[in-house]
């Protein structure tokens, strides 16, 4: 059996944390984690049934937890907007704001309703939407942004001559080119928060390998049982060898978002071999993530796909002006 693995987490006593994918697997400990801290979590999930049934279990743990159960699909900007929208007029200040949900390697390629490749859309598109539409909340709370990525995002690419993968679709390339674009945008945002004072600190995590739903049997998205790699990763994480659990691998955003000793602009995962699983500590940043002139162009580009843009730098100064 694996060692249960546990972080000091500071009081988080009037915080509001937003958690996304927080109805299943690594996000629901993310957010059990930020409850027990005393944190109130926003879990805003795709099915609102599943979601009840998350904080059920979370309740279960943690009797005290406050949490508020949301609508979002991410790969609907539609539904992006009606959130954000929903949350803006409410006015609270957003403290801690995880981008965590995604969608692994659907066997063949799948298109939203928007036109745009599934792993493209959910991982990436979707979180940049939200985070963008939400900055006057992050900035009137200081807020810390984490961004989940993956160790695919140590190597391959960004696909930037074919992001919807209409030539020749590639589940595992594909995941692993919107994992690279969620990262360079944490990391620009990062770089564009300090230059225009917005308040924020913008880092990456991610969780390693454990055995979450991401690579089960999801009809859904046409995968009727279960990948070869979730089973061994299964066995692995019961034994306690190289992979992690859902609890201990939650803790990388969990130390990201809140620990005094996370800074913005790193990327910070498992520190056990192969940073597979283990507690948490700073890693070094991965390569296709290190570009700030990639991290430059994913933003760009993504401002124009998803219809929303972050302020810049003189719109920014004519709001201190006025």
């Amino acid at each position: 059996m694996p060692k249960a693995i546990d972080i000091p987490v500071p009081d988080l006593a009037g915080r509001l944390a937003l958690v996304t994918g927080a109805s299943d697997g690594i996000g629901l400990n993310i957010a059990a984690r930020l409850a027990r801290a005393g944190a109130e979590v926003l879990m805003p999930v795709r099915d609102p049934a599943k979601g009840e049934a998350a904080a059920r279990r979370i309740r279960e743990r943690v009797p005290d937890a406050r949490l508020d159960v949301r609508t979002l699909d991410l790969a609907s900007l539609a539904s992006v907007a009606a959130f954000a929208d929903e949350l803006l007029r409410e006015g609270r200040p957003l403290h801690i704001h995880i981008n965590n949900a995604g969608v692994m390697t659907p066997p063949t390629r799948q298109v939203t309703e928007d036109g745009f490749e599934l792993q493209f859309a959910t991982n990436h598109l979707g979180h940049f939407a939200l985070t963008a539409r939400l900055l006057p909340l992050l900035r009137a709370g200081a807020a810390r942004v984490t961004t989940q990525v993956s160790v695919a995002a140590a190597r391959n690419a960004v696909h930037w001559d074919d992001l919807g993968w209409e030539q020749r679709y590639h589940a595992q390339k594909s995941y692993a080119s919107s994992k690279i674009a969620t990262g360079l945008f944490g990391l620009e945002l990062h770089r564009r928060a300090t230059a225009e004072d917005w308040g924020i600190r913008s880092n990456l995590s991610h969780p390693g390998i454990s055995p979450t739903n991401l690579l089960a049997a999801q009809p859904g998205i046409g995968r009727p049982r279960d990948t070869t790699a979730v089973r061994v990763i299964r066995g692995l994480s019961r034994r306690g060898i190289l992979a992690g659990t859902p609890e201990s691998a939650a803790l990388t955003a969990v130390y990201a978002a809140t620990s005094p000793e996370a800074e913005g602009g790193h990327l910070y995962g498992p520190s056990g071999p192969f940073h597979l699983g283990g507690a948490p500590a700073e890693q070094k940043m991965y390569a296709p993530l290190r570009s700030a002139e990639d991290g430059r162009r994913i933003w760009e580009l993504s401002e124009r796909l998803v219809g929303v843009r972050f302020p810049g730098m003189e719109e920014h100064r004519n709001e201190n002006r006025r």
